[in-house]
């Protein structure tokens, strides 16, 4: 174990104000290396850098053409059929509306087929490492790596067990000295300050690399202000620097791997693995964790693959080239008033725009196993967290035209809007579909076509938006059931087949109170309405009914509202019942959803089943306080006491 050469902070030393960030009497820091970061300009940059990275794909111009014309080839086919019935009778304003509406949607969603459809091709052929060229077994690095954990009241113990995990698979490897470890405080609350603090003295002291805390009491530009701050005191003193989450856990192999194309390939600025969710214990969450680790590689292979060096961030299990992201990330304050203006939100999006406009690559890879996080335990939580990343993607609007960044930029900065954009596109033009209805008489045809299914023109639509929607579902399962470990590692087809069909399943009844949620937030972002920074909730047990009724009565007067028109056309119920019913009934789902025992007996029947992820235990002395023990830790996550005996005991070996 190595010896930590740190000093405490004194008195002196917090007088002094370092871009506008107090450090208070308790912290535990290095010498400082400082690192200059200048804010850039999004009108007029003092330059642009026209170079092609060495890493940049040699056919990525004919794979951006594939991806342009499989999406006009889908979308046109998918418009055949509702051009066909509005022109019937000439079009008026709401038609074109309604198809204008529609026309966005289904353009959105084929580009996403056709990514989605490249990523299996690539992971087919074994060709998803082919641009940085991973090492499976990379040398001990040659270049100091930080890793930062920025923190915002949570819970102390949970976030360094986390920390813990990585540092004892480090060790394993022999790299401890290769790595420090930075806890990036900006908690507002003074108890979750004293548990950091009580925390992370047992933890340094148990810790084979060198670790590090710092509380700022200055809060300014939350997290992208957090790190900037870091890198202005530190950043001169590490070739890289890893971010994590509070919920973020990476195996020691996963990091060499990505240190070492790092220091192969000098013109790379930043290297985005794909995480997938653990440690899902509600039903809500267990949803999640089914859909990334059974579809989500081939989505961010396909990302990879027509993106090439020109890709994107999310903020956290990706490494950067530090004085590449100091010398090009500084963000602005945007001009406004928020919502709009202020301190940039979203900001690894921006982040990774910026260090391509300066000419380093940025990568996504999906190649790359042992990233982890984990996701909120019910939907209450997930729109919360969701509202807040809205009203910073809708900040791209007004980033996109930004001087000086690529084409590749501006459309992944669009795709970040549209992703949250959709919702209220979606319920728009279930409004002004049902509005032109009322002009129709009744054809109770309509209401039996289950019974009695008939080949028409709207049938066709509806099974092309459904392919469209969730093909890539199977594609991932195509995946899985092309590699026998992988296979056994989830339980067999039959597991994989019950498992996709629970996720569709739950995934169509959420998906309307999602839209409705999403449509409030946009009207509320619009209107002036600042989300502002809350806690996360990671983990939860059930949901009181008086908070879930609170919480979904927006749905449930969306879907009375639904049911007044379709009094006046009743033949329509059938086609509506997917939308109307999870609206009306959305509490209850809600409160069902959000238990961990529904959860677990859903897995306990096999549904909803994902490999175990292997890891590292956790040293019980590293987090020993006087408090609770913690949880038992099991397969790298901390895992819940009792686990799921459906869960395979192994992982894959990827």
């Amino acid at each position: 174990m190595n010896k930590l050469a740190i000093r405490p902070v004194e008195q002196a030393d917090i007088e002094t104000t370092i871009h506008g960030a107090h450090t208070p009497s308790w912290s535990w820091l290095p010498d400082e290396a400082p690192l200059a970061m200048p804010v850039q300009s999004l009108s007029a940059p003092d330059a642009v850098a026209d170079v092609t990275p060495a890493t940049s794909p040699r056919t990525v111009a004919m794979r951006r053409m594939m991806l342009l014309a499989g999406t006009i080839a889908l979308t046109s086919l998918s418009a055949i059929t509702p051009f066909y019935l509005y022109a019937r009778k000439g079009w008026d304003g709401t038609e074109i509306l309604a198809f204008s509406i529609f026309m966005v949607l289904i353009t959105a969603i084929s580009c996403w087929f056709i990514s989605g459809l490249m990523g299996l091709f690539v992971m087919l052929r074994g060709k998803d490492q082919a641009d940085l060229a991973f090492s499976p077994h990379p040398p001990l690095p040659r270049t100091r790596t930080a890793l930062l954990m920025p923190l915002y009241n949570e819970d102390a113990r949970a976030s360094f067990a986390r920390l813990a995990m990585i540092d004892g698979s480090l060790a394993r490897l022999g790299a401890s000295s290769a790595f420090d470890i930075f806890v990036l405080s900006d908690s507002t609350k003074e108890d979750a300050a004293a548990d950091e603090r009580s925390v992370f003295q047992s933890f340094r002291m148990a810790a084979n690399s060198k670790a590090f805390y710092r509380r700022r009491t200055d809060n300014a530009e939350r997290k992208a202000g957090n790190l900037a701050e870091w890198v202005r005191r530190f950043g001169g003193a590490y070739e890289n620097m890893i971010v994590l989450d509070a919920d973020s856990t990476m195996a020691g192999e996963t990091l060499l791997r990505m240190v070492d194309a790092m220091e192969r390939n000098p013109g790379v600025g930043l290297i985005q693995t794909a995480p997938v969710i653990i440690k899902a214990r509600t039903i809500f969450a267990r949803v999640s964790q089914y859909s990334v680790r059974l579809y989500g590689r081939v989505a961010a292979a396909g990302l990879a693959y027509w993106t090439g060096s020109e890709s994107s961030y999310w903020g956290h299990n990706a490494i950067l080239r530090t004085r590449a992201f100091a010398a090009c990330c500084g963000l602005p304050h945007l001009k406004g008033r928020k919502p709009f203006g202020g301190h940039v939100m979203s900001h690894d999006v921006v982040e990774a725009a910026l260090m391509r406009r300066a000419g380093w690559a940025v990568h996504v890879t999906a190649a790359l196993d042992g990233s982890w996080e984990e996701t909120p335990p019910s939907i209450t939580d997930f729109i919360r967290r969701d509202h807040r990343w809205f009203q910073g993607n809708l900040q791209h609007l007004g980033l996109i035209g930004a001087k000086g960044l690529s084409p590749m930029s501006r459309l992944q900065l669009a795709m970040g809007c549209m992703a949250y954009l959709s919702s209220p596109l979606w319920l728009a033009s279930l409004m002004v579909g049902l509005f032109i209805q009322m002009f129709y008489p009744v054809d109770w045809s309509s209401f039996f076509y289950i019974l009695n299914p008939q080949f028409t023109p709207f049938m066709l639509a509806s099974f092309l938006s459904g392919v469209l929607l969730i093909g890539p579902k199977f594609m991932g399962a195509a995946l899985v059931l092309s590699r026998p470990a992988e296979l056994r590692a989830f339980g067999g087809r039959r597991a994989i087949a019950k498992g996709m069909a629970a996720e569709i399943a739950l995934s169509a009844i959420l998906a309307p109170i999602l839209m409705v949620a999403n449509t409030k937030a946009f009207i509320q972002i619009v209107s002036g309405h600042d989300t502002g920074w809350s806690t996360q909730q990671r983990e939860a047990d059930g949901l009181a009914w008086s908070d879930a009724f609170r919480a979904m009565r927006w749905q449930m007067i969306v879907g009375v509202g639904f049911m007044i028109p379709l009094c006046v056309r009743p033949d329509l119920a059938t086609w509506f019942a997917p939308i109307v019913l999870p609206l009306l009934l959305a509490a209850p789902i809600v409160v069902w959803t959000s238990r961990v025992r529904s959860g677990d007996a859903l897995a306990a029947k096999g549904y909803l089943v994902t490999p175990v992820q292997e890891g590292v235990s956790v040293n019980p002395a590293v987090l020993h306080t006087p408090r609770s023990p913690l949880r038992a830790v099991a397969g790298g996550v901390l895992a819940p006491v009792a686990a799921p005996a459906m869960v395979p005991a192994r992982a894959p070996e990827l």
